[in-house]
């Protein structure tokens, strides 16, 4: 069990969230899951994490064209 000393923000990977089931009131993803390869188990732990009739908050970026694999690979182009 990961258990939590205090509260306010933390960062984590959205994969393994530093938090015990149901502890958080919100979550919130700035930029995150678009850049996490396993997208069902971060909203999996996202939702795991909250307690129940809480929420999320999610900023990310969205594209309607398919990302070209030389760009995936630049992490210049994903991080500062």
């Amino acid at each position: 069990m990961r258990r939590s000393r205090s509260t306010g923000p933390r960062r984590a990977a959205t994969t393994s969230l530093p938090v015990d089931a149901g502890f958080a009131d919100v979550v919130i993803s700035n930029g995150e899951i678009n850049l996490t390869p396993d997208k069902m188990t971060a909203l999996k732990e996202i939702f795991r994490d909250l307690k129940p009739g809480c929420r999320i908050r999610i900023g990310d970026i969205a594209v309607h064209v398919e990302v070209p694999q030389e760009a995936k690979d630049d992490i210049d182009l994903w991080s500062d």
